[in-house]
């Protein structure tokens, strides 16, 4: 009669766990506070590290996703008080940028820690249905997806607010993806060796064009309580509709949460828009870093920095360990938000803005040539021009994903 098989708690293991838990939190809480840098670094440089690393490779993976996680509820912090969002929180930058001006900052601050930990909350339930059905349509998905991004593109130039806008939406749709195509095959010399172009790509897009809008600008301004304004209802429907939309893209190539944000934006209510697209775009956000992993261990492929680089560092895909770290570390983030998100607006508030976005300019171009050397410099400078002009023709900046959703398009 074959033996009974038992969970069996192993303390040491535990305690090296939440150790290294701790490790990838940290550095997502750096990750997420500096503007323009990323979670998807972080990771990357962590597993060109991880061979010399005297430990289980499983103890690298925990590390790695509680960066990503954490990163994912702290990227919305610096959206709000800098306006250099990634990527991921470009879409709900404005909205953002709206509510700290009325001051409300803090709330907005509440509204995505709780956005994003709705997210992990219905990642349980919700975890296997998804996984089951995006295993079984994938095939079609792949065979598809030059078509299939096209109808994202075309989603994202008809949901704009006017003829004029969705004109400038798709010509800087065009230009991204020209932009793209000439660059991300590119391999530059770098100090360090787990860089690439996508940070000065992302950076000068969706970060140094805001802080030069910014120039000049007064800044933030003093805040009110920190109170929740927007109904519990509607906070529960937007958080919903975003974490099911960035769950859906985490299984397809070249659709990021800041396209899963705008997919959500139906389920907004139009009384509560700017608070909406906050928590819809944070709930995609995580949603998005969560069902990355589940689509790396079903379908053996990653869809986010993260992930390749969990890949790439040979982690075993032991769901349970994994997934009770992303808890965690979701549990981190969330109070995170709180302890330093006020401080956060509070010092900025308190500093010469002009001071303070040339310093950060200045940091973003420094990453730049850290992760891709002068070739990256020329990128960034190349990409924050191109980043001024959707919103100066009336459109949002997330057709500037076309730098990854073009080249896809062309295989």
């Amino acid at each position: 009669m074959d033996a009974l098989v038992r969970p069996v708690f192993d303390p040491t293991f535990a305690a090296l766990a939440l150790a290294f838990l701790c490790g990838g939190a940290a550095l997502g809480t750096v990750s997420g506070l500096v503007p323009g840098l990323h979670a998807n670094n972080f990771a990357l440089l962590l597993a060109g590290v991880a061979p010399s690393i005297p430990a289980d490779p499983l103890l690298v993976g925990v590390a790695m996703l509680a960066a990503g996680v954490v990163h994912s509820f702290l990227d919305i912090v610096p959206a709000l008080a800098l306006g250099v969002p990634d990527a991921a929180t470009a879409i709900a930058a404005l909205p953002g940028h709206r509510l700290v001006v009325a001051g409300r900052g803090r709330e907005a601050l509440r509204l995505s820690a709780v956005g994003s930990g709705l997210a992990v909350a219905l990642a349980v339930p919700l975890a296997l249905p998804i996984t089951w059905l995006m295993v079984r349509g994938y095939p079609t998905v792949r065979a598809h997806l030059p078509w299939l991004l096209a109808g994202v593109v075309a989603f994202l130039v008809l949901t704009e607010s006017s003829k004029r806008a969705a004109v400038g939406g798709f010509l800087a749709f065009l230009a991204s993806a020209v932009l793209g195509a000439a660059t991300l095959d590119v391999d530059p010399s770098a100090p360090l060796d787990a860089g690439g172009v996508l940070a000065p790509l992302f950076t000068g897009l969706f970060g140094a064009p805001v802080l030069v809008d910014a120039l000049g600008g007064d800044g933030v301004p003093p805040q009110a309580d920190a109170r929740i304004t927007m109904g519990k209802r509607d906070l529960g429907v937007t958080a919903t509709a975003g974490s099911l939309a960035g769950a859906v893209v985490g299984y397809i190539p070249g659709v990021s949460a800041a396209i899963a944000a705008v997919a959500a934006l139906p389920a907004v209510p139009r009384r509560e828009a700017d608070r909406g697209f906050v928590v819809a775009t944070s709930g995609a956000n995580t949603a998005n870093t969560v069902f990355a992993l589940f689509a790396l261990a079903a379908l053996g492929t990653p869809r986010t920095g993260v992930t390749v680089a969990v890949d790439r560092a040979g982690v075993p895909l032991a769901l349970p360990v994994l997934l009770v770290a992303v808890a965690i570390a979701a549990v981190c983030g969330f109070s995170l938000v709180v302890l330093l998100g006020d401080a956060y607006l509070r010092v900025v508030g308190n500093a010469d803005y002009t001071v303070v976005s040339v310093g950060v300019l200045s940091l973003l171009a420094g990453l730049s040539f850290a992760f891709a050397g002068a070739f990256g410099v020329g990128v960034f400078a190349v990409s924050a021009a191109l980043g001024l002009v959707p919103p100066r023709l009336g459109a949002r900046r997330v057709h500037l994903m076309g730098v990854l959703i073009g080249p896809l398009m062309l295989g």
